[in-house]
């Protein structure tokens, strides 16, 4: 019995998601008692290979067929390793590039397909965690079939560590040129300087700004901090900043160093967003606020007294 994962990379870099899946894939592999396999496709398929050949890994598979993500490469691609290596779950990255293909890659199979999963167990068949009403509720779906594909939310898992070599096979795939009906052809930045998921720090705003004027203090602590802006569903929504900025599972979803959150009440969508974060740190009026059931550090206080001391502080 095998799992396998498939990574993923863009511009010539492995995404962190490609590192839980590997966390994910060797607890579930552990449980079915099969080996883990990781599939990279396109690329510099040899560099990201040696980089993902470590010791929670069996065999890491190279399909070399192009530069970039490609829908209809990927679709082939993936199928046709699935068929070949005939693993019991098949492991995808939920997200953009990952929904892309996913979808495609289990119609063809006939395997069920489930998404953003929050956890995975297999106990004679496999089990699917969840989240349901904005976070509010977990699901958890037993799979009836013998094989199935799943999609894993980011920062759910925590990334692999480095700790040895496993074996590298590359995988020939026989690509219907004439079903390959797209090219990516290069990658236009439309969020600008906002990376909200690479960040170290990020400095979230809520509601409790209360208006666009006065996010002023807020960028200059971000800059102090060399941190990225993020915000709450509500600021958004109200026109202060833009949707690139959103955290949460209806934006991004972040696991920085830090997370600081401003005048954040703590929506169950926006708290899903940040649970990747190593230290969440949260500044609001209502202690009862639901942010601090999941803050390290709290500081109960007007956010326009507290911003300023935190900037002086840091300068």
């Amino acid at each position: 019995m095998t799992v396998l994962a498939v990574a993923e990379h863009r511009r010539g870099e492995l995404r962190d998601v490609s590192f839980e899946l590997i966390t994910a894939g060797r607890e579930l592999a552990r449980e079915i008692g099969g080996d883990l396999r990781v599939a990279v496709v396109n690329g510099p398929v040899e560099d990201y290979a040696r980089t993902l050949s470590r010791e929670a890994v069996d065999v890491v598979h190279t399909v070399d067929h192009g530069a970039e993500f490609n829908h209809d490469v990927y679709v082939q691609a993936v199928a046709e390793l699935t068929e070949a290596v005939d693993p019991t779950v098949l492991l995808l990255p939920h997200t953009a590039d990952g929904m892309d293909y996913a979808p495609a890659v289990a119609s063809r199979l006939g395997r069920p397909l489930l998404t953003d999963a929050v956890d995975l167990t297999y106990d004679d068949r496999l089990a699917v965690t969840r989240e349901r009403y904005g976070a509010k509720a977990a699901a958890t779906i037993e799979v009836n079939a013998d094989r199935a594909a799943v999609t894993l939310r980011p920062t759910e898992w925590p990334p692999a560590e480095y700790r040895g070599d496993a074996r590298i096979e590359p995988f020939a795939v026989d690509v219907d040129e004439a079903a390959v009906q797209s090219n990516v052809n290069g990658y236009e930045e439309v969020r600008g300087d906002v990376d909200l998921e690479g960040a170290d720090v990020v400095v979230a705003v809520g509601r409790g700004v209360g208006a666009e004027e006065n996010l002023e203090p807020i960028f200059e602590l971000a800059d102090a901090l060399d941190a990225v802006v993020g915000a709450a569903r509500p600021v958004i929504d109200a026109g202060w900043l833009g949707p690139e900025r959103q955290v949460g599972t209806a934006g991004t979803t972040v696991d920085p160093e830090v997370y600081l959150a401003l005048g954040i009440s703590g929506a169950p969508r926006h708290v899903a967003g940040v649970k990747g974060a190593e230290t969440v740190v949260a500044v609001n009026e209502d202690p009862a606020a639901p942010i601090f059931d999941v803050a390290d550090y709290g500081v109960v206080g007007d956010l326009f007294e507290v911003v300023p001391a935190l900037l002086a502080q840091f300068r």
